[in-house]
């Protein structure tokens, strides 16, 4: 059974940092494209950032705009896990934080193209 279980989320005051992980089980983790999106209260859910394997380039990163230079995607494919480093927070980071896994080649932008959800972490930031 794949599973995708997400940890790390909680309370921080504007200006501070944040790692979320994500625990991956029942998927060729290497292989997958992985990618984290988050859903504030009210809004969407949205892509943030997601992570590929390209053989002649290595792992190849996308972030959403709001994140580019905040936030760092990565994973440790021997612990089959995956990280969202989060700095700078700002209360319009606040949202639930959710990872997402599926199988081809390249990052996508839109949720149905993720076949593996988590259930979530809570990220609240103060101002």
């Amino acid at each position: 059974q794949t599973q995708l279980h997400e940890t790390g989320g909680g309370l921080m005051q504007a200006g501070g940092s944040l790692r979320l992980s994500c625990a991956a089980s029942g998927l060729t983790f290497s292989n997958s494209v992985m990618a984290w999106f988050r859903e504030g209260h009210g809004k969407e859910r949205e892509f943030v950032a997601g992570i590929s394997w390209i053989d002649w380039v290595g792992d190849h990163t996308d972030y959403t705009d709001s994140v580019k230079g905040r936030f760092t995607i990565s994973r440790d494919n021997a612990k089959s896990t995956l990280y969202l480093q989060m700095n700078s927070l700002s209360p319009e980071d606040t949202a639930v934080y959710y990872c997402a896994a599926r199988t081809g080649d390249f990052v996508r932008y839109d949720v149905e193209d993720y076949d593996v959800w988590g259930q979530g972490t809570q990220v609240t930031v103060s101002s």
